[in-house]
């Protein structure tokens, strides 16, 4: 079941060759951010694994990349919560 979840994650991996026709766009970027954290574990191990495409449209794609690592990792909201002065 880890090899399946593994498998499905690298298949939707920054780097692919689906990019080499299209560039990576704001869903993608959303994606590949939201992914970051398996991304970056699996490219520790396995060759042509990135964390970031390289071949994206610009801007769109790094908010949605930004949007997606602060949706996984949960944004600023666990560092305000519950402090009072």
């Amino acid at each position: 079941m880890i090899a399946t979840v593994a498998l499905a994650f690298t298949s939707c991996a920054p780097g692919s060759e689906g990019f080499n026709t299209e560039p990576a766009g704001f869903l993608m970027g959303l994606w590949h951010g939201f992914i970051s954290l398996f991304t970056f574990i699996i490219s520790l191990f396995v060759d042509g694994v990135g964390m970031y495409e390289i071949n994206n449209n610009g801007a769109w794609y790094n908010f949605g990349f930004i949007l997606g690592v602060s949706a996984f990792f949960g944004g600023s909201s666990k560092g305000t919560c519950g402090r009072k002065k």
